[in-house]
């Protein structure tokens, strides 16, 4: 039997996406893209491909007695419930962190390894909100007090700004942001939006907050809720944002010109601002659930409506007023539709009804 078929034929039934690839010192099958991470450790990780490689009969045998399951029962034998499990389409940095902190550290073979308790201090550059300028601003999240923290000089007695870790969502932006260790962190204050834009040279350190904010918001939901399991929980830790794009918007008057918005929808929140990268969001709107008057529809713009450039509409429909936006494809506006339908399919929780109340207060 040729030993290229047999390796192969062993790969597929592994739940992994395209396994063609192998490292024959870990024993472990590869997708293409952790493939390409793992030639970046070659004294740890020695990659081959399945297809196009030579393979010899130790290599063979060494597969064939280790695997995926094997290698997952040894390295991630103790990863904190609240660590974050990269998926392959997350961005590079968390996949590279996750395999290096596995393999290369072995962070996760021992209980307690070397992990943030979720209070953590550091530097990290800043997104200034004006000029756009980088600069370095010291951190500090504390698990206890249940905020994060910065200060503007090193020397500054009171912080800049004080975020309560519960209202903290945090997601990987490399793109947005043009940086590959780019990190966006939302929270909420006085019922608004705020963004701030951090980085870290080093992808382990940005990494480390991360999960160190997660660490933070799951010791705080477990005194919140303490009914909660921790599926539960894990759930409303950090999240990607469901979608973000541009759309154009106008207001409630037949007047109301259209404007071209940076939207991003975060759970039940959409909000707009003026470019992707702003501080502030200049509008919010609340998604609710269908079973309690909210609905989400395409629609036809008329031309007599504001000054729109885009034909592809789309209302939202609140107990209080109607939305209209419009897209500029019509691939665009099914996506929109997909995620926005998706989101008011699913039953109110009782804090979501809290946080609806807030909105209806503000408006």
């Amino acid at each position: 039997m040729n030993r290229k078929w047999y390796i192969y034929q062993w790969a597929v039934c592994l739940p992994l996406l395209d396994p063609q690839w192998a490292s024959h010192t870990l024993g472990i099958f590869l997708c293409v893209d952790c493939s390409g991470i793992h030639r970046n450790l070659p004294e740890i990780s020695k990659v081959k491909s399945l297809i196009m490689d030579n393979w010899d009969d130790t290599q063979v045998q060494f597969l064939a007695s280790h695997g995926n399951i094997a290698a997952k029962a040894i390295y991630e034998a103790h990863v904190p419930v609240y660590y974050y499990r990269p998926k392959h389409t997350d961005c590079h940095v968390l996949r590279e962190q996750w395999i290096r902190s596995k393999y290369e550290r072995k962070e996760f073979i021992k209980p307690k390894g070397n992990i943030s308790n979720g209070s953590k201090e550091g530097n990290l550059l800043k997104r200034g909100r004006d000029n756009g300028q980088y600069l370095p601003r010291k951190f500090f999240l504390s698990e206890i007090d249940g905020t994060l923290k910065y200060f503007t000089k090193p020397d500054a007695k009171e912080p800049k700004t004080v975020i309560r870790i519960d209202t903290v969502n945090a997601s990987f932006q490399p793109v947005k942001m043009k940086n590959a260790n780019g990190l966006q962190i939302t929270y909420v204050k006085d019922n608004k939006t705020r963004n701030i834009f951090v980085y870290h040279n080093d992808g382990q350190e940005i990494v480390s907050w991360f999960n160190a904010i997660r660490s933070a918001q799951f010791s705080y939901m477990q005194i919140a809720f303490p009914k909660a399991s921790d599926k539960e929980i894990i759930s409303r830790l950090t999240r990607n944002f469901l979608k973000e794009g541009y759309m154009e918007k106008t207001g409630p008057k037949q007047t109301d010109g259209f404007k071209k918005r940076w939207f991003t929808l975060d759970h039940r929140r959409l909000m707009y601002f003026k470019d992707p990268l702003d501080a502030f969001a200049k509008g919010e709107l609340f998604l609710g659930s269908s079973q309690n008057g909210y609905e989400v529809k395409p629609v036809i713009v008329p031309s007599t409506h504001g000054n729109c450039t885009w034909n592809y509409g789309i209302s939202i429909t609140t107990p209080e007023r109607t939305y209209l936006f419009t897209c500029e494809s019509e691939s665009e506006r099914e996506n929109w539709l997909l995620v926005f339908k998706e989101v008011i399919s699913q039953p109110m929780t009782v804090r979501e009804f809290s946080v609806e109340a807030q909105f209806k207060t503000r408006s």
